[in-house]
């Protein structure tokens, strides 16, 4: 097995349904995407940190700013706290792809195809799965 970073990726890579699943360059090419957008996530917190949350001034003297400014600061804390729990789907991923689990799915143990994968990195049901799981929660929910 290549070990991680020593595959070099064609730049103009992406992963088809015709190779071998989950070879060397595929696990390579969905270790740089998960990382990437791992490292876009992680930039844009410490920015809105930076910018948005150490300046708000929520004490302001007419309270349709004062209103405004807290649904703005709390839509933020909002975002931030979806994005810290997407970071931690995204590093369950990789570790998932580094004890090569990564991939398939939980429920089956099949592949999930490569285009639900790229389409979004950190799934972990197929397709037919997620759709079985979602009837089963759609049913419960309208009991």
């Amino acid at each position: 097995m290549a070990k991680e970073g020593s595959v070099i990726l064609p730049q103009d890579y992406k992963p088809s349904q015709d190779e071998e699943f989950m070879n060397p360059m595929m696990k390579e090419y969905f270790r740089q995407k998960l990382i990437a957008w791992r490292e876009e996530l992680l930039k844009g917190s410490s920015e809105t940190i930076a910018n948005t949350l150490q300046s708000t001034e929520l004490q302001k003297p007419d309270l349709a700013d004062r209103a405004s400014a807290e649904t703005d600061h709390a839509l933020e804390l909002r975002t931030r706290d979806r994005e810290r729990k997407l970071i931690s789907k995204i590093n369950k991923a990789l570790t998932r792809l580094e004890e090569d689990e990564y991939g398939y799915c939980e429920e089956t143990g099949e592949p999930i195809s490569v285009g639900r994968l790229d389409a979004r990195p950190i799934a972990t049901l197929s397709l037919e799965a997620q759709e079985r799981h979602e009837r089963l929660e759609k049913t419960h929910r309208d009991d």
